[in-house]
């Protein structure tokens, strides 16, 4: 794998990415929107603390959620759908280097809406006092375990179903994943459901190690499960092109 073809490549996906309105939509704006949203009307009053506290963590863990799952299945399946991929694949940068390429992208954007979030946090009153290199070990975690999910529905469902699955789920993930609003507040049966989900087990992980809080083993497993099994799940079934 020649490393400045991956180079080369990975500014090629940046700059795409950055050229997506929509792409930045999701992956920057509803992420702050929320934190400064809930930040300001203070609906978290059965939360102790500063409910900024509570909230920071949740969207960083909605950013994750929302590079990795949302923008790059999204994109992704549109490479597919004409015959990027397939083209891509056939060069000497070969399909390896495309996937470093596209995962190397995922972190840059990341990395930019970390920046973000905790500034408008700090902005707002947040103090970054808690573990911060388990917090990004556990959201690189997390972005392996969307990724996988959003390769999968990519590499196994046409295009135009692919965006609006893509989007459904993050909206359901997003209300199930006690992001912006404590689990607690589900109903019982509900909120069961929603500790089995990856969005749900990356925020409690991360509150927990930013917050100080007992650390969630549960969680903790659930998010490793999936970032086991999704990306297993992508690399078997993923089509390099629509049938």
């Amino acid at each position: 794998m020649s490393t400045k073809a991956v180079a080369a490549q990975t500014k090629l996906e940046l700059a795409m990415t950055l050229r997506r309105g929509e792409s930045l939509l999701v992956t920057l704006a509803i992420p702050v929107g929320i934190l400064v949203f809930f930040g300001k009307v203070n609906r978290l009053s059965s939360v102790s603390g500063d409910p900024v506290d509570f909230l920071v963590p949740g969207v960083l863990s909605l950013a994750v959620m929302a590079s990795a799952m949302v923008s790059l299945g999204i994109a992704t399946g549109f490479e597919r759908r004409y015959g990027v991929l397939k083209r891509l694949g056939s060069t000497p940068l070969s399909r390896g280097g495309l996937l470093a390429a596209k995962t190397l992208n995922v972190v840059v954007i990341e990395t930019l809406q970390v920046i973000v979030i905790v500034a408008t946090g700090s902005a707002l009153g947040w103090h970054l006092d808690g573990a911060i290199v388990p917090a990004i070990g556990l959201l690189l975690l997390g972005t392996i375990a969307f990724a996988g999910i959003g390769m999968f529905l990519a590499g196994t469902l046409r295009a135009e179903a692919n965006l609006a699955l893509a989007n459904a789920l993050f909206l359901v993930l997003m209300f199930l994943g006690g992001m912006a609003y404590p689990l607690a507040k589900l109903p019982d049966a509900i909120e069961s459901i929603a500790r089995l989900l990856p969005a749900a087990a990356l925020a409690e992980c991360v509150r927990a190690v930013l917050n100080h809080h007992a650390f969630p083993v549960g969680s903790f497993v659930v998010l490793l499960v999936w970032a086991i099994s999704a990306p297993l799940a992508a690399a078997r079934w993923f089509k390099w092109e629509e049938a």
